[in-house]
Order: C-alpha cells, then sequence, then structure tokens
C-alpha cells in the first residue's frame, strides 16, 4: 500500500470514528432520510439554515465504515457553505465516484478526495453516495417548496 493510500485510509477511518457530527439538530429545518438496503444502511440527514447558507448540518444512522465516513465528511464539507455551494460540491463528489476524472475540492474540504478510492469497489460506491445522494435530494425538494423528509 503507497503512502497516499495509508493516508486516505486513516482520513475514512478518522471520520468513521469521529462523533462531532453524528447527532441529531432538534430544530433543523431540513431533513431526510435514505437507506441502501443492499448493505444495510440508514442515514438521517439535517440540516439548519441562515438565509441561504447552511448554518449546521448533522446526520445519525448505521452503516458500515464507507457509509459513516462519507457523512461525516458531508457534514465538514458542507457546514457554512450557501445552498448553491453545497449543491456544487454534492455535484463534484459524486461526479468524482461516478465519472473518469480527478476532483477539484477546495483545500479546505480536499478530505472528500480520500473516498475516490472507492470507485475501485463498485460494489461500496452506493455506501459512499448514500449521505450525498440524499441530501441532494433534500435540497432539490426543498428548492420545489416541500421539505425533505
Amino acid at each position: 500500500m503507497s503512502l497516499e493510500e495509508d493516508i486516505y485510509k486513516e482520513i475514512i477511518l478518522d471520520n468513521y470514528r469521529s462523533r462531532k457530527n453524528r447527532m441529531r439538530l432538534e430544530d433543523a429545518d431540513l431533513h431526510s432520510e435514505g437507506a441502501n438496503p443492499s448493505c444495510g444502511d440508514d442515514v438521517e440527514l439535517f440540516i439548519k439554515l441562515s438565509g441561504d447558507t447552511i448554518e449546521a448540518v448533522s446526520y445519525e444512522g448505521i452503516g458500515c465504515s464507507i457509509c459513516c465516513a462519507s457523512a461525516n465528511l458531508l457534514c465538514e464539507s458542507l457546514r457554512g457553505r450557501s445552498l448553491a455551494e453545497a449543491q456544487q460540491i454534492i455535484l463534484q463528489y459524486r461526479d468524482m465516484l461516478l465519472e473518469d476524472g480527478e476532483p477539484e475540492f477546495a483545500e479546505e474540504i480536499s478530505d472528500l478526495e480520500a473516498m475516490q478510492g472507492v470507485k475501485n469497489y463498485p460494489v461500496r460506491i452506493k455506501c459512499a453516495l448514500l449521505a450525498w445522494n440524499t441530501v441532494r435530494d433534500m435540497l432539490q425538494n426543498s428548492a420545489g417548496g416541500g421539505q425533505g423528509g
């Protein structure tokens, strides 16, 4: 295993173990649930808005290390972002896992690049995308007038 792979593995494990973003936001403006029945992953996402900015984002759920690490990275990456910025990050992340090419994340969210190794395990891509697909759908539904959840 290369040094780069070791670093990516450590980032994933650190995010899997982190409890910083694993909580229910009781005053959330948006809430949605997602499931990956083939793996047994279940995630709930909570977003607190301040105008057009994501003030707080958190998750609860159960899942494999890839699913939980990805959900934690999502929280870290979207907090403090405008809704438009968040949608762009979501698109970049999905493209990284579903398309060829190198990700170009801003330095402050470059840990997302650790997840690109999941592309080598196609069955795990759904795990890495669960929280991201859930938040994408939640934001699209809220823009359409309804709230996720």
